[in-house]
């Protein structure tokens, strides 16, 4: 594979940048030089190097070779919040253009970009402005997150609708056991496999780290 992708969600807080990450050691143990990027973010805390945010850094040490911070992440915001509100409250208006300059360069360096998007599909960005926007621009293929709990079918059906109605490529699916005592999980997994109108890559269990996890997602079927 030497194309980029964008991952998304089906919410916040189900893994999104777990699954870029492993995603990213699995490409590395293919030999691509690779790269995570994370153009918006949202509750990042101060350091003496400015605003970092934990996604974009687990992102950062995934890559290989290793970019700057500012190239993976142009837009750190500090509060936790939708990213049009954190901006908002910053005095910072999120636009297309600098985020797709910082995207372009980073093409011309690796073999693949994984662009791990922010909370769910539609999160507004700013006024007009959708997450959305970023892989439409970009056309770039999504793989979609799902956070395994309760809820996740029809949050991932809806997911999924919404990334085709957008005119944009579902290129697979990644299950992550967000939660390890979930009810039924396999029969939940096998509802997806039925259900979702792409391949299946992998389900990430509980609790495995990125590079250990990265053996357990299938590339090969990937849908483009």
């Amino acid at each position: 594979m030497s194309s980029s992708l964008f991952v998304a969600g089906t919410d916040t807080g189900i893994g999104k940048t777990h699954a870029a990450c492993t995603l990213l050691h699995a490409l590395r143990a293919r030999g691509q030089s690779v790269c995570g990027m994370k153009p918006v973010a949202t509750g990042c805390a101060d350091s003496v190097d400015g605003l970092r945010n934990d996604d974009a850094l687990a992102l950062q040490a995934a890559s290989a070779p290793s970019p700057t911070y500012e190239e993976i992440n142009p837009i750190a915001l500090r509060e936790p919040l939708s990213p049009h509100l954190a901006a908002a409250h910053a005095g910072v208006t999120i636009v297309l253009p600098p985020l797709h300059a910082a995207y372009q360069k980073l093409r011309t360096r690796y073999d693949a970009v994984i662009v791990e998007g922010v909370g769910g599909w539609r999160v507004p960005l700013a006024p007009g402005l959708l997450a959305s926007a970023l892989p439409r621009a970009w056309d770039l293929p999504v793989v979609l997150v799902v956070g395994l709990r309760l809820g996740c079918l029809n949050h991932a059906l809806l997911s999924a609708e919404a990334i085709l109605a957008d005119g944009c490529r579902l290129a697979g699916w990644i299950g992550n056991c967000i939660d390890p005592a979930m009810s039924a999980i396999e029969e939940n997994i096998a509802t997806l496999h039925a259900s979702l109108p792409a391949p299946c890559l992998g389900i990430l269990p509980h609790g495995l780290p990125p590079e250990r996890a990265s053996h357990l997602l299938d590339l090969a079927a990937l849908c483009f």
